[in-house]
């Protein structure tokens, strides 16, 4: 998802700034984006250190307490937008909770006079409306499918699996290793 979001950014003209880990560094900085490791302490620090004014948009996965630096960040106009909570994954309990959560601190941040905004990217959101929802997201998916054609975004894949060896496609899609998606194979690919 980050080199997606990387390409999308830089392909609409914004100055980068990506987290990753040192090892993948020289693939941020191949994308055109200014690496920032986050496996270091003081990761807002040293992306304030690049950005003094603040920055425009955060795109956060994580979240759990690490939500609250990536609102931090944001300047006066900017936009976080959380797209999971992967920190509270193996959180024990309802895995409900943390989303609720997270949502829930959202809509408080929303509802003070900042200047900032927050949202929460669900793929799964089109359960209430689903005709409007799939329009969007043809529109959307077919906007990025186009700049997957035409060269300008390129899909990374890391490995191919067949199905028959998921177990082993799971280890290395957790191995935090590779740069890119592990796919799995149907028995007729």
């Amino acid at each position: 998802m980050g080199t997606v979001l990387v390409q999308l950014a830089r392909h609409a003209g914004a100055r980068v700034i990506g987290t990753a880990s040192p090892r993948h560094h020289d693939t941020v900085r191949a994308l055109g984006a200014e690496p920032v490791d986050y496996t270091a302490p003081g990761l807002p620090a040293r992306v304030r250190a690049l950005a003094p004014e603040g920055v425009d948009a955060v795109f956060d996965h994580v979240g759990g307490p690490g939500i609250v630096d990536s609102f931090r960040l944001l300047n006066r106009g900017g936009t976080l937008v959380a797209y999971g909570t992967a920190a509270t994954r193996d959180v024990a309990g309802s895995s409900y909770l943390p989303v609720l959560k997270l949502l829930a601190r959202l809509a408080v941040w929303n509802a003070l006079p900042n200047g900032r905004r927050t949202h929460f990217f669900n793929v799964w959101a089109g359960r209430r409306d689903r005709a409007r929802f799939r329009a969007r997201l043809r529109e959307d998916l077919g906007a990025v499918f186009a700049l997957l054609a035409d060269g300008t975004l390129s899909a990374r894949v890391a490995a191919r699996f067949p199905l028959t060896e998921a177990a082993a496609a799971m280890e290395l899609a957790e191995s935090k290793t590779v740069v890119g998606k592990v796919v799995l194979l149907g028995a007729d690919a």
